[in-house]
């Protein structure tokens, strides 16, 4: 049977991969520590969920409007004002089933075969297969611990060639929790004034887990608007990952474009999600302080811990749920024979042997470097980091 070149060259989640690993343990009755996923452990709150009741006493089970209803395109344009500074008409919002898919929508939208996308390394591990998938090329721009994961103006200037269609990045950032300031963006923001034709993607999932400052969003800045893309959705800050809702913002010609595009693949996102969208975002961003605050005390713990694993090198992640260590010291160690070749190695033997499930660096091109989520209890972290300790330990 011949499949697609295109799915043929499809690699598969890495963060899924070794979440379906690690499930695959468990099934046999191991005891393992789930950190591959970035899956928020609380529950959708509350009022959320009566919002999705009543809207399922009201018989809202009826086909929805592709880009969203309008009363959800307004609270979004209402919501991105109030919280973001940014401008936006319902007619140029998408609701769609999941950032994801948003993000998905915006590249079949602006990407013709052959057009470059700049992706600061780091990063999410879906952006790589989403710009080969829509023919793209995908040049990333290296960084690492050193200068926080983030990129530098003269780094972009530099990466941007006549080729060059957009920039794509998530703030703050999956996997390395790297969150840019202000004036950071308003830097970046001095090289795209120079190159009008450069669209810009900016991933805004986890906005509402920031610890130290608030989000700036890049597209208030009133030259770059009209080629920007905000995308964002209900998962991480409102802990509703299996509920399925995102949104774009985005010029309204690419907006319509997006809305076109989803009308030939899923249609409007789910009726009653949409009602209980409209309850969340109307809410005081209060609400999910909790949730927040529980996060950044895991953050610090995590980093704590860590810090006592020998030859381990860590920042201190802004926001997201997510620590990087670089672990490039045990590559080349061996445990019973078997060598410890790279990040991927490294993770199956912690999974094998520690049973801890994370995410090798590989997967969001930093190959020197795991993924840990620490979207768990304060507990499962610390005896996750007991157990890696002691794993580490026995390599030679």
């Amino acid at each position: 049977m011949k499949l697609s070149q295109k799915v043929e060259r499809l690699a598969e989640s890495e963060t899924l991969a070794m979440a379906r690993l690690g499930n695959e343990l468990k099934e046999k009755g191991v005891d393992v520590i789930n950190m591959s996923l970035g899956e928020p452990d609380f529950n959708t709150p509350d009022f959320i969920k009566e919002a999705a009741k009543k809207a399922i006493d009201e018989n809202y089970s009826f086909y929805t409007p592709v880009p969203g209803y309008k009363s959800l395109l307004n609270t979004i344009s209402m919501k991105l004002k109030r919280d973001n500074n940014l401008d936006y008409a319902p007619s140029q919002i998408v609701v769609s089933t999941g950032a994801k898919q948003s993000i998905m929508n915006a590249l079949m939208a602006i990407i013709n075969p052959g057009d470059e996308v700049i992706v600061p390394t780091p990063y999410w591990v879906s952006y790589a297969e989403m710009i080969s998938l829509n023919d793209g090329v995908m040049i990333n721009v290296e960084t690492d611990l050193e200068s926080d994961f983030k990129i530098t103006p003269q780094e972009l200037e530099k990466a941007i060639t006549a080729k060059t269609k957009a920039f794509l990045f998530s703030n703050p950032c999956n996997p390395s929790g790297t969150m840019y300031t202000e004036n950071e963006l308003r830097e970046l923001a001095e090289v795209f004034k120079k190159y009008p034709d450069v669209f810009i993607i900016s991933d805004e999932i986890y906005e509402n887990i920031a610890f130290d400052f608030k989000l700036f969003s890049i597209g208030s800045i009133p030259e770059l608007k009209n080629r920007t893309i905000t995308v964002n959705g209900l998962s991480k800050g409102f802990a509703m990952t299996g509920w399925r809702l995102g949104y774009l913002a985005a010029p309204e010609e690419v907006a319509k474009a997006c809305s076109k595009i989803q009308g030939q693949f899923t249609s409007g996102a789910c009726s009653i999600t949409q009602q209980a969208a409209i309850a969340a975002l109307s809410a005081d961003p209060a609400v999910v302080a909790p949730m927040r605050n529980a996060f950044q005390r895991r953050r610090d713990l995590l980093i704590d811990l860590m810090k006592e694993v020998p030859h381990i090198q860590l920042n201190r992640p802004g926001g997201a749920f997510y620590l990087l260590p670089k672990v490039s010291y045990y590559f080349g160690k061996s445990h019973q024979g078997q060598v410890i070749k790279d990040s991927r190695d490294l993770c199956m033997f912690l999974l094998n042997v520690a049973h801890v499930a994370m995410t090798p660096g590989a997967a969001f091109g930093a190959p020197d470097y795991i993924r840990l989520s620490y979207a768990t209890s304060e507990d499962k972290i610390a005896e996750a980091v007991k157990r890696i300790k002691s794993a580490l330990a026995s390599l030679s």
